[in-house]
């Protein structure tokens, strides 16, 4: 029997192990939804927001390492994928979205909701393509598909709403030959690396997620240069737990201890990393990158020496050429400094902590209403989550928390917008996270500001009773702008937020909603959360006030910030 444009596509995605399609219905898209409606072991998850739809399709990808896929409409629809494709995009996931067309008939005549889909997607698409002739498939789609995978990226196939329906001639299975190589350098430049590196007497280590499937070579290159090991935040998921060389992140949002390691080293040795803070290398020293993309090598900083390949197939052949650390002061030095920090921050998840401050200092910056510290929520959701939990954290102050009180370790994992930095993708995220691990703890790390952006998914979470836990940081601010406002002086605004009460619409959805305000509460609460069957809104009414301070903080952010304080605190123009 001959088969559809529509059958051939879902028929392939289901052969390539697709479970769930994630969108929004719409008269473009019939075909399409129909084939789906049909097939066994593929579900459709239709959504409040296409937004949502592609953030989690991009969820299900980064978790998986395969393709996710997200539908949108003719027009407005596909538009509105746009935001969590381009997330998908700086997060290398291979992500395929199938946006619906206008009829043939009617391209380029400016008919209702045209939009020039492979024009809009130009920028975030590796490959983009609208179908115009039934005998083109399924070879466009394997082009597509083989796009994505091959390139880490997204790409987009547009189907008019009048082609879904019509037969494919020439009708064949599609074939796709997927098949990532792995690969090494040369031993020339081996040898060039092992040269450099063995003439330095402190390597430190900077490790990204591209290294996360040579975790064991990083591990025994570590102890083998007894070199401390820098994380980025993607790295946190697969190097933070059970690894005595981590020294934690660097950047605004990582610690004193990181930030010493790399400036004391003699050698930077960058593992799988593309970390893009220019401010935050160190000045004077010899640079080796391992990256499996050539295109990357010395994007960041300048490399003396740039080896493209695989970083478990490299260290492998790299290890034999290097000799072992003589002593390992820099290892150690590195780890106690590390271990001191996360002593004080362990003080500061104390849910009675206070600052002490006196006279007028202290009724500027102290917690005067006594209102629960974002760092003792996120070490109490760390102590209570599973020891396999996914988390997905908004950007912002929730990852700035979740980077600095939750571990890694077990078998967790986690994803965020943290290449884009987009707001609103940590609820979203969470929903192709619980469909693609219905048995596993999913925790949202959600910001009250990136939450209410896309708020009516709250609904797509009740319809597919998902038992997502989302924890919601309610400072009632855009708390990572006020931060950056104080820092350069300027007073908080345009940041403050005139919330609900998000346990109430939460409960009104059908979504168990809980709310805290008393620190003395919060424990147990999240404990309770976490325990009850189904979903459950954590609204937790955090310190607006609480600041978290950078690695190398400086004189100038200082001054900023009590210059910021005394200005928040004249009469305004309103008082």
């Amino acid at each position: 029997m001959t088969r559809t444009v529509a059958h051939v596509i879902v028929d392939a995605l289901k052969e390539l192990g697709v479970q769930h399609v994630f969108g929004v219905v719409g008269d473009a898209l019939n075909p399409l939804t129909e084939a789906i409606r049909t097939t066994e072991d593929l579900d459709w998850v239709g959504c409040r927001h296409e937004e949502a739809a592609a953030f989690a399709a991009g969820a299900q990808s980064q978790l998986s390492g395969t393709l996710g896929v997200c539908m949108g409409t003719v027009g407005p629809g596909s538009v509105h994928l746009l935001n969590g494709l381009y997330d998908a995009a700086k997060s290398h996931a291979p992500v395929l979205a199938i946006c619906g067309q206008v009829p043939l008939a009617e391209l380029g005549s400016d008919y209702f909701q045209e939009v020039d889909n492979d024009l809009l997607f130009r920028d975030v698409a590796v490959y983009r393509a609208t179908v115009t002739s039934p005998e083109q498939m399924p070879r466009m789609l394997e082009s597509a598909v083989r796009a994505a995978i091959s390139r880490s990226g997204v790409a987009v196939l547009t189907i008019p709403g009048d082609l879904g329906d019509q037969e494919v001639p020439q009708d064949r299975p599609a074939r796709f030959a997927l098949d990532r190589p792995v690969t090494r350098p040369d031993d020339p430049a081996l040898a060039e690396a092992a040269e450099l590196l063995n003439a330095a007497s402190r390597v430190t280590l900077l490790v990204g997620r591209g290294a996360r499937d040579g975790r064991d070579d990083v591990l025994r290159l570590a102890d083998h240069l007894a070199a401390p090991m820098v994380l980025t935040l993607k790295a946190k998921e697969g190097f933070e737990g059970d690894n005595p060389f981590q020294v934690g992140q660097t950047g605004l949002i990582g610690n004193p201890a990181a930030a010493h390691a790399m400036e004391h080293a003699e050698a930077l040795l960058m593992l799988g990393t593309d970390f893009p803070y220019r401010d935050w290398y160190p000045e004077g020293v010899k640079v080796v990158q391992i990256d499996t993309s050539e295109e990357r090598l010395g994007r960041r900083v300048p490399v003396d020496v740039g080896l493209a390949g695989d970083v478990g197939a490299t260290l492998r052949a790299l290890l034999p050429l290097l000799d072992e650390a003589p002593d390992r002061a820099h290892l150690d030095d590195a780890v106690k400094r590390f271990g001191s920090w996360q002593e004080g921050q362990g003080r500061l998840a104390d849910p009675r902590h206070e600052h002490r401050w006196t006279g007028k200092l202290r009724a500027v910056f102290d917690n005067r209403d006594h209102e629960i510290r974002p760092e003792a929520l996120a070490a109490a959701v760390d102590a209570h989550a599973a020891d396999d939990a996914i988390f997905t954290s908004d950007t912002g102050m929730a990852t700035v928390w979740l980077s600095r009180f939750v571990s890694m370790h077990g078998s967790r994992r986690l994803i965020g917008s943290y290449n884009l930095g987009s707001m609103a993708n940590a609820m979203p995220q969470s929903i192709g996270a619980q469909l693609w691990a219905p048995e596993r703890q999913v925790v949202a790390f959600c910001g009250d500001g990136g939450l209410s952006m896309l708020l009516g998914d709250l609904m797509t979470i009740k319809t597919y009773r998902l038992p997502v836990k989302l924890v919601v940081f309610d400072n009632r601010r855009l708390g990572m702008v006020k931060l950056e406002q104080e820092q350069a002086g300027l007073p908080e605004f345009g940041t403050e937020l005139d919330n609900p009460d998000f346990a109430a619409v939460a409960t009104a959805l059908g979504i168990t909603g809980i709310r805290v305000t008393d620190p003395d509460r919060m424990d147990d609460a999240v404990r309770r959360a976490f325990a009850m069957p189904g979903p459950v809104l954590l609204d937790v009414l955090t310190n607006p006030e609480e600041i978290a301070v950078p690695a190398k903080p400086t004189a100038a952010q200082g001054w900023g910030f009590a210059i910021a304080k005394l200005k928040e605190n004249l009469p305004s123009r309103e008082g």
